[in-house]
């Protein structure tokens, strides 16, 4: 019983490592980044669509900003989708120049709908648009985005994907935390692909769409998670999705656990309800002509089941190494100690990578965290044959707040918080496994929920 438990614990770990290791890799390619050839020459005409429901808080700041453009006014339209609004929203959105179309159906409620029926009504239009820009109503838009979009459409893309920054980092542990993953995203998940001519995949907000390309497949992305929806379309239909790394466009994090958690939750339905309904349709496609960027979308959509194998793997980890006699496979028995721990330093590190690269960290709080992490070394070298696990934790904790203090000497009481919120988005990122489990067992309850936004910033103050 002990060899079968050893056998199949070992397949699978193995298999969970090895999704792991692909990420780690891409997670390096996306830490460089080529050189780009840019056309900045006004070509394409836009429709920028700000779909909003109940956003009489933001909606001024989002289309004062797309006013501010540094691209020819009379090449971008600004459009409002003031969908089943019981507020301000509209009269708001007009005063400060946007065309408004109000929608109001109880039935078919949420973004995907409501953008459904907008690219209906801009199809009739005679204004002549090349392309369709799509936001949310929190977001404030760098003067430069559609003057880099229209440079990567000059490059042959239908689609385009532009970096999604956060306007509000400071709020909150979670705002921070959020902001972290996001900042990290976008050169683990997005630039890697882009580097290795993959597939971007569509995040929701900041991106555009040829019209042509829309009127040809349409849009009939109406999940919790329509923006994966529809990048799954495309690339089954051979396309490809690129990524503009200097279209920069300012999200509204959450400020609490709860919204947060309510928000992933529904992403992780819809991450789900996309994954039964794409991934084997993608993997066979992409096996049969032998083209791994469809295989490569195909293991992106498998998110959920992947965060669950990683969850399952860490309390098979902690079962064996805190027992005897369980005869559980784990995967630091390929390894020896030290190279095993610097390979947990390598990953703990990378967000901090990815953060410096991007100038979302200063270099002091960098090496601060870079020498903390040694502590996977220093701590088993300095406590060898030590059993009380209240020394060992005294220890931990020591080594910590002695850089707390470091980090607050560096960069004073800002540098305290932000090296705490750093610990505690560990904390945060194991908060995916219960939202997963959550999201995959809820997944065919595709009610929309509205997330409240509540911050004023402006496009000047980021």
């Amino acid at each position: 019983m002990g060899k079968y438990i050893l056998n199949v614990t070992a397949v699978f770990q193995l298999i969970v490592f090895a999704l792991t290791l692909y990420s780690i890799v891409l997670g390096i390619i996306g830490l460089f980044r080529k050189k780009e050839k840019k056309n900045y020459t006004p070509t394409k005409k836009f429709a920028c669509i700000v779909a909003a429901h109940n956003e009489e808080v933001v909606i001024a700041n989002c289309v004062d900003s797309l006013k501010q453009l540094n691209y020819p006014r009379d090449m971008y339209d600004i459009f409002v989708i003031a969908d089943n609004c019981t507020d301000n929203t509209a009269d708001i959105a007009r005063k400060h120049g946007a065309r408004v179309f109000e929608r109001f159906n109880k039935e078919k409620r949420g973004k995907g709908y409501a953008l459904e029926w907008m690219f209906d009504k801009l199809f009739k239009m005679d204004e002549g648009f090349d392309a369709i820009t799509i936001f949310d109503a929190d977001n404030v838009v760098d003067k430069n985005f559609l003057k880099e979009m229209n440079s990567k459409m000059l490059d042959g893309f239908k689609v385009v994907q532009g970096y999604l920054d956060s306007k509000n980092p400071n709020d909150s542990w979670i705002t921070q935390s959020y902001s972290m993953a996001f900042w990290s995203q976008n050169r683990a998940f997005q630039l890697s692909r882009s580097n290795l001519g993959l597939s971007n995949q569509i995040g929701g907000t900041g991106f555009v769409i040829d019209i042509d390309i829309l009127k040809k497949l349409g849009w009939g992305a109406t999940c919790l998670t329509e923006d994966l929806e529809f990048t799954c379309k495309l690339v089954l239909h051979g396309e490809q999705v690129g990524w503009a790394h200097d279209a920069i466009i300012y999200d509204e994090k959450p400020l609490k656990l709860k919204q947060s958690w309510n928000q992933r939750k529904r992403w992780m339905q819809g991450f789900t309800d996309v994954a039964s309904r794409y991934f084997f349709k993608l993997l066979k496609k992409g096996i049969k002509e032998r083209n791994f960027k469809t295989i490569d979308c195909a293991l992106y959509v498998l998110q959920p089941v992947t965060t669950l194998l990683l969850g399952v793997s860490l309390i098979l980890t902690l079962i064996q190494n805190n027992s005897k006699g369980m005869n559980i496979f784990v995967i630091n028995y390929l390894f020896n100690d030290e190279v095993w721990r610097l390979f947990c330093m390598f990953q703990f590190i990378l967000t901090p990578l990815y953060l410096i690269v991007d100038r979302k960290m200063s270099k002091k709080m960098f090496w601060t965290i870079v020498i903390y992490s040694t502590n996977l070394i220093v701590l088993p070298w300095l406590l060898t044959g030590e059993q009380n696990l209240m020394v060992i934790l005294g220890a931990n904790a020591v080594f910590t707040i002695g850089f707390m203090l470091i980090a607050g000497i560096l960069e004073g009481k800002n540098g305290v918080m932000y090296f705490f919120r750093f610990l505690l988005y560990s904390l945060y990122t194991l908060t995916w496994i219960p939202i997963t489990i959550q999201g995959m067992l809820d997944k065919n309850n595709k009610e929309w929920n509205h997330t409240q936004h509540v911050r004023q910033i402006e496009i000047c103050d980021v």
